[in-house]
């Protein structure tokens, strides 16, 4: 495989990020971070792609940040440090398109994070999630902000403060992953749901992720007036109308994505 952090491609309408440190556990540093989040807004801006999946070579999905960053570095340089290892959180939930996470083997601290920041996320059968910072005197704080927008407060300070590894079940039972599968059918599970995806409208699928991103920063009935609008916009799409019209002839849609 190339030596590159992030590998990149394309199939069909999906594209395709690579976590490529296999020999480091795919942990980040500076490179891969950065690389990282080029190919997710680079993807995002691509009209050839309507999905991205983010997979990783090797045995794991991601252990971590790389303890090699944590060494005689200034408040200052881990605060930028600290910055670009917590800029994917920023950038998937800002993207039009649908990002999810295949997971195998270990997704640990910022590994996990970056799973929990995913839309969406399907692991193999033994795959194994912590926030497990605390183990050596440090704190999975990034992670921590998708996660309790998924499990509550109680239960992300369990998690982080207690660094303890959980199962795909467990993960899948809490609501932090979408579907757990055999390990042999994990990168067919994940293209499954990616190429589902990738048939429906691009626009409904953009205005889904941008209204359930928005809506959670909002006060109840502001957010239905908030996605009364989103949903009216929709629906005043050709292909919105295309939808409907396919559906009547009994079609597939050509969506236009306007």
């Amino acid at each position: 495989m190339e030596n590159k952090p992030i590998l990149v491609d394309k199939q069909d309408m999906i594209g395709l990020i690579t976590l490529n440190r296999p020999e480091e556990m795919n942990t980040f540093n500076v490179p891969f971070a950065g690389k990282l989040n080029d190919a997710l807004r680079e993807m995002d801006q691509d009209d050839e792609i309507r999905v991205i999946v983010i997979q990783a070579s090797g045995k794991h999905f991601s252990t971590g940040i790389s303890l090699s960053e944590f060494k005689d570095k200034s408040h200052k340089d881990y605060r930028e440090l600290i910055k670009l290892m917590d800029e994917h959180n920023h950038t998937i939930a800002r993207m039009k398109k649908p990002v999810i996470a295949s997971v195998k083997g270990y997704a640990l601290a910022n590994g996990a994070g970056l799973v929990f920041a995913c839309d969406l996320a399907v692991a193999a059968e033994d795959a194994k999630f912590g926030t497990t910072a605390i183990n050596v005197g440090l704190i999975c704080l990034g992670p921590a902000v998708p996660m309790v927008r998924s499990l509550g407060r109680k239960k992300t300070l369990e998690m982080v403060l207690a660094g303890d590894i959980i199962s795909a079940a467990e993960a899948e039972k809490l609501g932090l992953i979408n579907k757990v599968v055999p390990p042999e059918e994990l990168e067919a599970s994940t293209m499954k749901l990616a190429a589902k995806l990738a048939k429906k409208s691009p626009l409904a699928l953009q205005i889904g992720k941008t209204g359930i991103y928005g809506m959670s920063e909002l006060p109840y009935h502001q957010s239905i007036d908030y996605m009364t609008e989103l949903f009216a916009s929709l629906c005043a799409t050709e292909d919105a109308r295309e939808g409907l019209t396919a559906f009547v002839e009994k079609r597939k849609p050509v969506w236009k994505g306007r």
